[in-house]
């Protein structure tokens, strides 16, 4: 996850009644577990249902499909980790480098507390077309947000030379990377150490420093 930058439009309609919607709740997040815990290929409606102590039927009352499933639970983990909120901050950034800034503090505290679920269902994308509609509605959304953060750089005059928008918006993208973050968390690395240096990189990568008042700074090594 789950990526995930922008809330998921799924087909299931939102339950009017307090009770359908602590039900679909409680499906989303047996959902969510499962694939934590056990990885992509155990989850079933049917292992869905077990976990949130519902019947079949009831799974199927608000999902008609693993695919219709798949497509909510990824606006149901941004709501329950907060996207909108921390998006926010980055969308009201007065200028384009804090906006990259923010991005990076987004991402550092984002992104690992997500990353079970997007791993779980990386693994299988390329055999599973469920898994691929999900990770492509996440990749969409990723590559809007950084589309977005480039053009803002780009509008500024502040996109620091031999980038493009397209080019610096692909690069962006991909260092949206579960891997990165994986082994920097496997180093022993705190969100605070990853928010630093992600953002001195994203900086010094993409800002032209001489366009803006920014000075870039060499973060500390972790310890």
């Amino acid at each position: 996850m789950h990526s995930l930058c922008s809330c998921s439009r799924g087909g299931a309609v939102e339950p009017s009644n307090a009770r359908s919607r602590r039900t679909r709740g409680a499906l989303l997040g047996a959902a969510r577990a499962i694939l934590e815990n056990e990885g992509f290929d155990a989850l079933t409606m049917a292992a869905v249902a077990r976990r949130a102590g519902v019947t079949r039927r009831a799974v199927y009352l608000h999902f008609s499909s693993r695919a219709e499933l798949l497509a909510n639970l990824f606006g149901y983990v941004a709501q329950a980790e907060g996207l909108a909120d921390s998006l926010e901050r980055v969308w009201q950034a007065p200028d384009g480098p804090t906006a990259l800034e923010r991005w990076a503090h987004h991402l550092a505290d984002y992104h690992p507390r997500i990353m079970a679920v997007d791993r779980a269902i990386q693994q299988v994308e390329a055999r599973d077309p469920d898994a691929a509609a999900h990770r492509e509605r996440v990749s969409a959304a990723q590559l809007e947000g950084c589309g977005r953060i480039v053009a803002q750089l780009a509008d500024e005059g502040c996109l620091a030379a031999g980038w493009t928008r397209r080019t610096a918006t692909d690069f962006l993208f991909a260092l949206i990377s579960t891997d990165m973050f994986e082994r920097l968390l496997f180093r022993g690395w705190s969100s605070s150490e990853l928010s630093e240096h992600l953002a001195g990189l994203l900086r010094a990568t993409f800002v032209d420093a001489d366009t803006t008042g920014f000075e870039l700074t060499s973060p500390q090594s972790p310890t």
